[in-house]
């Protein structure tokens, strides 16, 4: 059994738990705005827009200028704005260089997300924003170790389940990679004795890697902490189980803190309860982004705390502004942090020390309270990300409206949302005429948002998303089901193509009811 924390440490991350507690947010972002413009000032990004002459005006009237004057932007707009003149293809690799465009200097690193404007999202990771995520990694595990003073955490070894580790060459020092493996590849020396797996266990393909986590998950006793997304934390440690053939927290005595992000832990909290029982791990939540952190749990308290002091400035357009793609018109209203309000559901913009300003990244939040600054996740604007597949709402339809034009009959009506126990989508798809079959229509919808979506294609290849289900109905039971549990009359409603709930209710309802 390993240790508890000695008394130098306990003290330690009580006054830094402290320290984080005195925080003013209002204050931290209006300081960092200026910070922001200061070092993107002579950036081609910083002179087209003119944060020269913002500098010198005070907060309130520099971010109306600021908001007033510059375009929120999708990655679709940067890249074809200011990154695509950066890209090429060398030998049939790609390469990507960008010297002063929106940051200063040359970006050395990118994090890989898929994306639809070129074959993969690169997103700038500046050394500034390393420093902000290992000062967020800090002040998790400070406040973590403040709130549970006999934690044995620090004694033991962290298991990462990370995606892909490889690293992609764009150019001479130029990498690109998934932002875990960036992460653990560019770990500080001293920690990465305390860091599972090695190496060559992170570089292994996913089944690979799973079996052989789960050997170090039965044989390594030291491994006291696991983080990764829900969906596949539990295909881990369910097979940790079937593999031991005894409860986990038998197979598992010293796992202490489990911490989890990517998507919200709702829908799988009951499988978390079934696998652990009543000796479970703690479980912390966080919201890290390859674009910018947002916030972390603290122990003891059930949301989120917003942390604005990780090189973003923080802006919020609400979310009844957003249109039925997830897209934010140009005169949606943003504010700033300090004119939110609890309750209400907001998309996030980001300006970042990478170089993204008033960035739409495609999350939403809602603030729970204000003193402290508590939130919860609540989802992607309209996205399938149950699976962290990010699949967003114009792929759905992109592959339906794929689909109708190899078809006599049309898809008329639909709606997609997430099998959680089956690790799968769920469709339910009304087509008028003769139905080519739910066979036919799972293959090639499937297939088109593989096409679409590298995410999803990975996690389909790797088995970490099973085949989708489909459920055939007519149009008049669509508008039937819709007048009985939505309360929405007939055919005058539209039907969410992509569920908006945690755990895919809708869908399970209306294939429920066709199901008979």
């Amino acid at each position: 059994m390993v240790p508890a924390l000695s008394p130098v440490i306990r003290k330690g991350a009580s006054l830094a738990a402290c320290r984080f507690d005195r925080r003013d947010p209002v204050a931290a972002q209006q300081a960092l705005f200026r910070e922001l413009l200061q070092r993107g000032r002579d950036t081609r990004f910083g002179q087209d827009h003119g944060f020269g002459s913002l500098l010198h005006l005070p907060f309130e009237e520099g971010y109306d200028r600021y908001r007033r004057t510059i375009p929120i932007r999708t990655y679709a707009d940067f890249w074809q704005e200011y990154f695509r003149s950066g890209y090429e293809t060398v030998n049939g690799g790609p390469r990507l260089t960008l010297d002063n465009v929106t940051w200063p200097g040359r970006i050395r690193l990118f994090c890989e997300t898929s994306g639809t404007t070129a074959p993969t999202k690169y997103i700038p990771f500046t050394p500034e924003m390393f420093a902000a995520n290992r000062r967020a990694a800090r002040d998790l595990l400070t406040n973590y170790l403040a709130a549970v003073p006999e934690s044995r955490l620090f004694q033991g070894r962290f298991l990462y389940l990370s995606g892909s580790t490889e690293l992609t060459t764009l150019g001479p020092g130029i990498e690109s990679g998934d932002m875990s493996a960036i992460t653990l590849r560019y770990a500080p020396a001293l920690l990465r004795p305390f860091i599972a797996p090695s190496p060559q266990v992170a570089a292994l393909a996913w089944e690979a890697k799973i079996e052989a986590l789960t050997e170090l998950l039965l044989t390594d006793q030291e491994i006291t902490g696991i983080s990764g997304v829900p969906p596949w934390l539990l295909l881990l440690l369910d097979r940790v189980r079937q593999r031991g053939g005894k409860p986990l927290p038998t197979l598992l005595p010293n796992l202490e803190l489990i911490v989890h992000g990517g998507t919200s832990i709702v829908p799988y909290r009951r499988e978390f309860e079934t696998l652990f029982g009543d000796r479970s791990p703690r479980f912390l939540e966080l919201l890290p982004a390859s674009e910018g952190f947002m916030g972390f749990q603290i122990q003891g308290e059930n949301d989120m705390r917003f942390t604005p002091w990780y090189g973003v400035f923080f802006e919020f357009v609400p979310f009844s502004y957003l249109d039925g793609q997830g897209g934010i018109p140009a005169d949606a209203p943003a504010i700033p942090l300090a004119e939110i309000r609890t309750g209400e559901r907001y998309a996030v913009i980001l300006s970042t020390c990478a170089g993204l300003w008033r960035y739409h990244i495609g999350d939403t939040i809602r603030f729970t309270s204000m003193a402290p600054l508590a939130f919860e996740f609540t989802g992607r604007d309209r996205f399938l990300d149950r699976f962290e597949e990010k699949v967003t709402q114009a792929e759905v339809d992109q592959a339906v409206a794929d689909l109708n034009e190899q078809m006599t009959a049309d898809v008329v009506e639909f709606m997609v949302g997430p099998e959680i126990s089956q690790r799968r989508h769920l469709w339910v798809v009304a087509v008028k005429g003769v139905s080519p079959g739910a066979e036919y229509l799972g293959r090639f919808l499937d297939e088109r948002l593989m096409t679409f979506n590298a995410d999803y294609a990975a996690f389909r290849r790797q088995g970490r998303i099973t085949p989708p289900r489909i459920v055939t109905v007519s149009e008049e039971a669509i508008y039937d089901w819709s007048r009985l549990v939505r309360g929405k009359l007939g055919g005058q409603c539209k039907i969410p193509h992509v569920d908006p709930t945690m755990e895919g209710d809708l869908v399970k309802s209306l294939a429920e009811q066709a199901e008979g």
